[in-house]
């Protein structure tokens, strides 16, 4: 209800609301993207250069073609949306998010490229990098497409709005992430000190780095005990806390100059949105490769880990860890948007009606 004299809420119920605008500019970026992304796979196929791979191991060039099928399926599919009868574009807009799900296949582990430049190393492939670049933005663009035009709910009420936190569930998930992250920090820890896992010491972890390019930093970090993924690993963890306690909605009262205004959205849902949109596809496909070689059905590659089984150890201490945590971050990062969109739209609300 809505009191006449001061003109400001005291209570909205939940209604349906009008159907959302469809948005030209979104389907623009879609077309866009997918005339980028299909030109890029098809060259790459016409110089014989592979995008997909399991491990080390790359995949022929052909399957480039998975990548510029998305493409296409994708620009047909918002094309058809902006003809399409009400019926029609609810069937269309759940095949892009079909469609947004097969693009994560193409951007799983861009995150391992974004850490290997930050740590000042060059991924193995740089027309991979760019293939994972774009396969996790034609994911955002088809899904920001897919929620267009949707029916809208209305502004629930300001109680509702402001109350509740992230559920049991959320935080069992979060902190079972924490944990499988231990062993995996544990094991980098155990090198950076100079001791031994898996049948590889310390000095060697820091000789393979140096082999393959590892920055300055990353070395003088390794050499005085410090893991720079370890590091990390403790990075993520605090985004993962940040997403479901108070100090990641609203700025602690001891942040210089920020204390007690809100945390912008964007701030912490760009990393995680990042993060979950690569773990979680690298942890399914990694453990499939783990399998199947674990079985003797795939040759796992050495490296620098030696083969056998110490090799899979330790690919498997990292899968355990990086997965485990790529879960936590997908259940804790849906959580913090639903909430945070909950109490901007009630703002929102709030101005409308008390106009």
């Amino acid at each position: 209800m809505t009191d006449p004299t001061h003109k400001t809420v005291t209570g909205v119920t939940s209604r349906p609301g009008p159907a959302g605008p469809e948005s030209p500019l979104l389907r623009w970026l879609l077309l866009g993207w997918a005339a980028v992304h299909a030109v890029f796979a098809a060259g790459c196929y016409a110089v014989g250069v592979p995008l997909f791979g399991l491990g080390p191991h790359r995949v022929p060039a052909v399957l480039n073609w998975f990548a510029v099928a998305v493409a296409v399926l994708a620009a047909g599919a918002a094309l058809a949306a902006s003809r399409a009868r009400p019926g029609g574009r609810s069937v269309l807009r759940r095949a892009l998010w079909v469609l947004a799900g097969l693009s994560l296949v193409s951007g799983f582990s861009l995150l391992m490229d974004v850490i290997a430049l930050l740590t000042g190393a060059l991924p193995d492939s740089l027309p991979a990098t760019a293939h994972h670049a774009l396969g996790l933005l034609g994911a955002l663009v088809l899904a920001a497409n897919a929620r267009t035009g949707r029916v809208s709910s209305a502004v629930p009420s300001i109680s509702a709005a402001g109350e509740g936190g992230p559920s049991r569930r959320v935080r069992l998930a979060v902190r079972a992430g924490v944990i499988a992250f231990l062993p995996y920090a544990t094991m980098k820890t155990i090198w950076a000190t100079g001791g031994t896992y898996a049948g590889v010491s310390g000095a060697e972890v820091l000789a393979a780095s140096r082999r393959n390019g590892a920055s300055g930093l990353w070395l003088a970090l390794e050499a005085r005990g410090l893991d720079p993924t370890a590091l990390l690993a403790v990075l993520g963890c605090l985004l993962l806390f940040a997403l479901i306690r108070p100090w990641g909605q609203v700025f602690p009262r001891r942040s210089p100059f920020l204390a007690g205004r809100p945390v912008p959205r964007w701030l912490l849902l760009t990393p995680a949105l990042i993060g979950a949109a690569t773990l979680l596809p690298y942890g399914l496909l990694g453990g499939g490769y783990l399998v199947l070689a674990s079985f003797g059905a795939l040759e796992l590659a050495a490296g620098d880990f030696g083969p056998g089984a110490d090799g899979l150890l330790v690919s498997w201490t990292g899968l355990v860890g990086f997965s485990g945590y790529g879960v936590a971050l997908v259940v804790a990062t849906r959580s913090y948007w639903l909430r945070t969109r909950t109490r901007t739209r009630a703002r929102t609300g709030i101005r409308t009606v008390a106009r």
